[in-house]
């Protein structure tokens, strides 16, 4: 009779470890420290961690998500105030070079369009003549002009009564005053200038005077017959 090998085969000797385990919680813990290296034991608590890094990670990404939020909000009122801002600037600007024109708007216009003997009956800094305002208002009062051209008129810059150099014929001019001349002031210029010429029944000019003008107000200038008197800095102050 042979002798038995005492060796289990492969598929007895798990099964028999895995009930061991089973019948023996604690030895597992041995078990798997013989088996697996430092590395993969420490895994559960390295896993653990990274978990927690992600979980900060996200926690970050979220607050900058609602920074980024907060950042844009923030540039976009920056953006409405600068735009505030530049309107501004853009008034306080037409505002100094009314001011600056009321001391220059009569040599100016005298040499510019060769008129003489002008004279302000309305604009900022003066007191309109009470001629000029009754005749506007009984012209509106008649029906001759509408509420419109009445506005048009009072809200000119400058209205300005002279003689021509060369005959000595009357004339008033319609100056309407802007830092960078436009397509509105072309317009208003032009509309106070035809009322005026119906309630007075005298020739009128248009103009309009700034700093700047580009290229296509002014040929618009010229299609309306409005004249453009553009300053330097320097002529203006």
């Amino acid at each position: 009779m042979t002798k038995a090998d005492p060796r289990l085969d492969p598929d007895s000797l798990v099964a028999r470890i895995i009930d061991e385990l089973r019948a023996n919680p604690d030895a597992q813990a041995l078990l798997l420290r013989a088996l697996l290296t430092g590395e993969f034991l420490g895994m559960p608590t390295r896993l653990a961690r990274v978990e927690a890094e992600v979980k900060a990670l996200r926690s970050d990404v979220d607050t900058l998500k609602q920074d980024v939020k907060v950042l844009k909000q923030d540039v976009k009122v920056l953006k409405q105030d600068v735009k505030i801002l530049k309107v501004d600037v853009g008034t306080l600007k037409g505002d100094s070079l009314e001011a600056k024109m009321h001391r220059r708007i009569r040599p100016v216009l005298g040499q510019r369009l060769k008129l003489r003997r002008l004279g302000i009956i309305h604009g900022p800094f003066v007191d309109t003549q009470q001629e000029f305002a009754d005749a506007v208002y009984d012209a509106f009062a008649a029906g001759v002009i509408d509420q419109p051209q009445e506005t048009r008129i009072l809200a000119t810059d400058y209205v300005v009564r002279a003689e021509r150099q060369s005959d000595g014929a009357p004339v008033m001019i319609a100056v309407e005053v802007s830092n960078n001349i436009g397509q509105r002031d072309i317009a208003r210029a032009r509309a106070a200038a035809d009322a005026l010429n119906t309630v007075f029944d005298n020739d009128v000019v248009a103009v309009v005077v700034g700093y700047g003008i580009h290229e296509a107000d002014r040929r618009r200038a010229i299609a309306a017959d409005v004249q453009v008197l553009q300053m330097a800095i320097a002529e203006a102050a």
